[in-house]
Formats: C-alpha cells, structure tokens, sequence
C-alpha cells in the first residue's frame, strides 16, 4: 500500500480558502487515480472529490462542487484540493486517498472554518 501524508490545513474564518496537499509515496503515483474525504466526529468519512490518472474523470460531491478543486501534479506525487468560499459544515478531518480507497489511511489534516 502507498503512504499518504496531507497537509494544509488550518483555522479560517466563512468564506476564505485553503490548499490541502496530500503527498504519496512507495507506489507509482501516474497510476493512481486519488480522491479526497473528510470526517466529522460521530459520522463516517464523507468522500468530496476524485482524480483519474491520466486526468479524465473528475467527481464533486454535491456539497463542494462549484467551491472546491481537485488536481494532481504526477511529478511531485501530490494531488491537492483547493477548497473556495469555505463554510462552517466544511470543519471536519481532511483525509486523501486512492480510488478505490486502500485500507491504510494517512493521519489527515484538521480544516476548521469560523462564523
């Protein structure tokens, strides 16, 4: 299974933005189409988004289309996710991972978004 370590996250308040990256490592990132998932404590994780390699298919859920992007950038192994006009429901645990999802995940980055 690859590594997965994200970052980026942080405090903001309603309506700014943020750039989570997730970086992979011990597998061959072109080959990998990845996808982003959040958790809030109590609830299961809640997929956001998803990348193909090569760039064909991208997928929003219906609560971050037209607010977030995804992207990847094969040579550096990272896909990001550019998140816009950030809401308070958005505060949750950012998680990334392959798609279909490995069993290992990454330890996450906290977004928390203020009123």
């Amino acid at each position: 299974q690859v590594q997965l370590v994200e970052s980026g996250g942080g405090k903001v308040q309603a309506g700014g933005s943020l750039r989570l990256s997730c970086t992979v490592s011990g597998g061959i990132f072109s080959n990998l189409h990845m996808a982003w998932f959040r958790q809030t404590p109590g609830k299961e994780r809640e997929f956001i988004a998803s990348i193909s390699s090569p760039v064909v298919h991208i997928y929003y859920s219906d609560s971050v289309r037209g607010r977030f992007t995804i992207s990847r950038h094969n040579a550096e192994n990272t896909v990001f996710l550019r998140m816009n006009s950030l809401k308070p429901e958005d505060t949750a645990v950012y998680y990334c991972n392959t798609n279909p999802s490995q069993s290992y995940w990454g330890q996450g980055t906290q977004v928390t978004v203020s009123s």
